[in-house]
């Protein structure tokens, strides 16, 4: 059994976006539009922030791939590959966190 990635899932979400709507809780997700999926997203990342915070080991598992599964949706409708998501996370390895943060523009 070959392992299961992100890009397996990525894959899988820009298939299922195009389905039925009635078919495919993606598809609906994704004709529902952007500012859907996003409130969707924040939703999740709160269910999963609860369960961090509630020390509860399963929830977590189960609300971060929830989380995960959400916001490669919010990417599909967006047009944004994962892996412009990971080129930069691996751009920001180069330097430690605190300079990654510091070289941001102020707000």
């Amino acid at each position: 059994m070959s392992e299961f990635t992100l890009n397996d899932l990525e894959t899988i979400v820009a298939a299922r976006a195009k389905a039925s709507p009635d078919e495919s809780w993606t598809a609906k997700l994704a004709a529902a539009g952007q500012t859907k999926a996003a409130k969707k997203l924040g939703e999740e990342a709160v269910e999963t922030v609860i369960a961090a915070i509630s020390q509860d080991r399963k929830d977590l598992v189960c609300e971060s791939a929830d989380l995960i599964y959400h916001l490669l949706v919010v990417l599909n409708i967006a047009h944004i590959p994962l892996q412009d998501v990971l080129d930069e996370l691996h751009r920001r390895t180069g330097q430690s966190g605190l300079q990654e943060k510091a070289s941001r523009p102020k707000s």
